[in-house]
């Protein structure tokens, strides 16, 4: 393998101008596709074998008028006078009349009667509508109250399926890389080309993800996810070639062998700690999610895009940029460094290899420590109770909570087989729902017109994101309501998936543990150091579920973040949390192994191997690691609650990871195990395939001849 990317960086080095036009020329051609062919994203949120998705079949089938999309638009007037009956009677009539619209529901006037809630019910699911033509066209109709002076705001589930990304999150990722890839690198040149490599990489991955949205449902929030994760491997890919490249250039070889070095060296690595991430990507399969599917294959395009960049425009843009990619100074003096002492990253590596002990023992309990609030982690798909204040969807859940009660947000939909249970039971039914506890309200039954289904509506006395609700349906689903009758809608769906995704992590765990231990035992050909890695990922992956856990389950973190008050950990977050981080964590974990055993397969000293491998590689996973917090902080501001989440907690696990794990925790093991670290078994190493020998690949005598750069 190293040799095979020693010819793509001398090739790439040696022709640069080709490279960055055939890159110019892909992604005009992919941006091109996608702008002409690429799809709108929407979410599946169908839960295949789960009761709720039962009774939404039933009705689907029987009662299409009652199976589609749902909508509330909620009608305030802000000096608590009664809302006027015309403007409630002509809001009425331009929401009935809107495509694909089956029915609304007469206003229903709270007590003070200066609030009215209209239910809209749409004959055709949410996913048929594209991006944010179905809450505009409730604007559109809501917008005359608006104009008589009432405040008009849009909820339930066809507004709150609707995410607009403003990439203002991007932008802030992006500016703090570039302060910190100055200062890491020493020159806005040097500094600057990881930049462009990663955001060429995000754009071909961004086209190819839109069309993947043509041909399969991508989930709205999966394309800033997959950027959110692709922005920060590309900048953390592109910044290890670089550095290699530099020092390179610092041992005197000339621009096409250091390419060539570079990418045979840490492309190396870049290809390990990008496989790892695809490969762990490969268990949001595993969920039982439609719209989990869509997170991976967006951000397996992503990652995979980025990873190309990485290999194939580092070297040529290296090689355009030449010696300003050093230090003015280095520029003109010699270009081989004098002796110098230690530096702070060597002195820290030789203190963890003074004090192994205490430096594992430190750093775990640390790390448990941090993990420790996860006991306590509830979870619950975000509602519009969680989202910002600004936002409609959450200003029409206020409001609907405040007057009508919370509960009013999330009733739970009984859809009634009246082919099994007679319809004189009905009342029967009704009657069994109201006296259970915890309900507040029970609507009459609505029968179809074939007499063969039936609808009842319940209203709790809690919202949906309270505890007591998912209480009550289990209790309604147990003991009232007999064969033929489920409970379907938001809040049943979101239990069920709740319940499916907590099942399914302990199914997804193992799997991607077990791919991961395969595909570093193959590589590094050392067992030993793949379960090694394997453990510390679970330890950095852990203390990111306890942070995250902590903060946005208080008051005082929640409001930090933009939110009014403490909010579950959204169900998505756990695995897709797991699953990426994971793949991230090996990251830095190859970065440092692949140092190590260069040195270690070059000396045969194991414990020095560890020193100076951590000693060569310190600074710059602690620069990797700084702009991938820095991106990833910058999703915390985003107004969605899964990339809110995913985002603090990526941040954290990375802080943690690149701080206490890989330049505390892993060297300290290392020395302990010294070398036993890279033991490997006869009858496996017979077994293992080989991908040629380790990173001392010898630069080729003769690289093609550099292109001419156009006058």
């Amino acid at each position: 393998m190293s040799s095979l990317l020693a010819r793509l960086g001398g090739a790439s080095a040696a022709r640069p101008w080709r490279t960055v036009l055939a890159w110019a020329l892909l992604l005009a051609v992919a941006l091109g596709l996608a702008a002409a062919f690429g799809g709108t994203p929407r979410d599946d949120y169908r839960v295949p074998g789960t009761r709720s998705t039962a009774g939404s079949d039933l009705l689907t089938a029987r009662f299409p008028e009652m199976s589609g999309a749902s909508a509330r638009v909620v009608v305030h007037d802000r000096h608590g006078a009664p809302v006027p009956a015309a403007e409630l009677d002509a809001l009425h009539t331009r929401l009935a009349a809107l495509p694909g619209v089956s029915a609304v529901a007469p206003p229903v006037l709270s007590a003070r009667g200066d609030t009215a809630l209209l239910a809209v019910s749409y004959s055709v699911p949410v996913t048929d509508f594209e991006g944010s033509e179905g809450l505009d066209a409730l604007r559109t109709a809501g917008s005359p109250a608006e104009r008589a002076g009432l405040q008009v705001e849009y909820g339930g589930q066809l507004p709150e399926n609707f995410t607009a990304p403003d990439g203002v999150a991007e932008m802030i990722g992006v500016g703090a890389a570039l302060v910190i890839l100055v200062v890491a690198l020493g020159t806005l040149v040097s500094a600057g080309l990881p930049l462009v490599v990663a955001l060429a990489g995000l754009g071909l991955g961004t086209a190819l993800t839109s069309l993947l949205a043509a041909v399969t449902d991508i989930s709205p929030t999966a394309p800033t996810v997959a950027s959110m994760v692709g922005l920060g491997v590309g900048i953390d890919y592109a910044l290890l070639l670089v550095s290699r490249h530099v020092e390179g250039l610092r041992k005197g070889l000339d621009k096409h062998e250091a390419a060539a070095e570079a990418t045979a060296t840490a492309g190396a690595s870049v290809v390990v700690a990008g496989s790892t991430v695809l490969v762990a990507l490969f268990g949001l399969k595993l969920a039982g999610l439609p719209t989990y599917s869509s997170f991976g294959y967006a951000t397996f395009a992503v990652v995979g895009a980025v990873m190309v960049a990485a290999l194939t425009l580092v070297p040529a843009l290296c090689s355009l940029a030449g010696d300003r990619l050093l230090r003015r100074a280095e520029r003109r003096g010699p270009r081989v460094r004098p002796e110098r002492g230690p530096t702070r990253t060597e002195r820290w590596a030789g203190l963890i290899g003074r004090r192994p002990v205490a430096a594992a023992v430190g750093s775990l309990v640390l790390l448990l420590a941090l993990a420790a609030p996860v006991l306590g982690m509830r979870t619950w798909p975000q509602d519009a109770g969680s989202q910002s204040a600004s936002n409609t969807t959450r200003k029409a859940y206020d409001l609907t909570a405040a007057a009508y009660g919370p509960g009013a947000n999330g009733p739970l939909v009984v859809a009634v087989d009246l082919r099994r249970i007679p319809q004189a039971e009905l009342p029967g039914i009704v009657a069994s729902l109201k006296a259970e506890p915890g309900v507040a309200a029970v609507a009459p039954p609505l029968v179809n017109r074939a007499g063969d289904a039936a609808v009842v509506t319940v209203t709790p006395t809690t919202g949906p994101q309270d505890a007591r609700t998912a209480r009550l349906l289990k209790a309604v689903r147990a003991g009232v309501l007999p064969a033929g009758a489920e409970v379907t809608g938001t809040v049943a769906a979101f239990s069920d998936i709740s319940d499916r995704l907590a099942s399914r992590l302990w199914l997804v765990v193992p799997v991607v543990v077990a791919l991961s231990l395969v595909l570093l035992t193959v590589l590094f050909r050392a067992p030993v150091i793949a379960v090694k890695a394997a453990a510390m990922n679970l330890l950095s992956v852990a203390a990111a579920y306890g942070v995250t856990t902590a903060v946005f389950q208080s008051d005082a973190g929640a409001q930090a973040l933009g939110l009014p008050h403490a909010v579950p950990v959204s169900s998505w977050v756990p695995i897709l949390m797991f699953t990426v981080l994971f793949g991230l964590s090996m990251d830095y974990e190859v970065f440092l192994l692949d140092r190590v055993r260069e040195d270690w397969l070059a000396t045969g000293d194991a414990r020095g191997s560890v020193v100076r491998g951590l000693s060569a590689t310190g600074r710059v996973i602690s620069s990797a690691a700084a702009i991938m917090v820095a991106v990833f902080t910058g999703f915390a501001i985003d107004p969605d609650i899964t990339v809110k989440m995913m985002g603090v907690g990526m941040a954290v696990a990375v802080l943690v990871d690149a701080t206490v794990v890989r330049l505390v925790l892993v060297p300290a093991t290392m020395t302990l195990l010294g070398r036993l670290n890279w033991w490997l078994p006869g009858w496996l190493d017979r077994l293992l395939p080989r991908f040629g020998g380790a990173h001392a690949v010898a630069v080729p005598a003769a690289s093609p001849a550099p292109e001419r750069v156009p006058a």
